[in-house]
């Protein structure tokens, strides 16, 4: 019974190895090796958006980098691969998308708040403080009055020590 028991964990272990495999690409030249390394780490994998096609484990990077394995192999020059990576996938797959219509609001939106609120800052800093003649009057009138009294009533109080 223990032997069984050895031989099917003995299996289970060799058996996990399977899952740990390394994608490995032979080339034709060192030109095409070189090529495919540099797609490889320019090219976002479109599930997990922030890493490359050579950092992600995701199936569709798994599917990308075979693709451009096989693109590469065919010849297919840098820019050909990458207009048909964008062709399928949109300016997202690029970590540095073209400046277009469409993507005119991701480069230039920020810089528009940042010059809105400064203008706005300088604004409102430079406007003078409007003094109304109400708050004049209302100053003049009543405050006045109460501060003569305060006054008299002080100077009667220290007239009486």
């Amino acid at each position: 019974m223990k032997k069984w028991i050895l031989a099917l964990v003995a299996c289970l272990t060799f058996s996990m190895t399977a899952y740990a495999t390394i994608e490995i690409y032979e080339f034709d030249n060192l030109e095409q090796e070189h090529q495919f390394k540099e797609l490889g780490n320019t090219l976002r994998c479109p599930k997990c958006q922030n890493n490359t096609i050579a950092d992600s484990n995701a199936e569709l990077a798994v599917d990308l980098r075979h693709k451009v394995y096989e693109m590469t192999k065919e010849g297919k020059s840098k820019q050909e691969i990458v207009d048909y990576m964008i062709a399928r996938y949109g300016n997202f797959v690029t970590y540095n998308p073209p400046f277009t219509i469409a993507t005119s609001i991701l480069w230039l939106g920020p810089i528009a708040v940042v010059l809105l609120g400064f203008g706005l800052i300088i604004v409102r800093s430079r406007k003078p403080k409007a003094v109304t003649e109400k708050d004049d009057q209302e100053w003049d009138s009543d405050k006045e009055a109460r501060l003569k009294a305060l006054l008299d009533e002080e100077k009667n109080d220290g007239d009486k020590q």
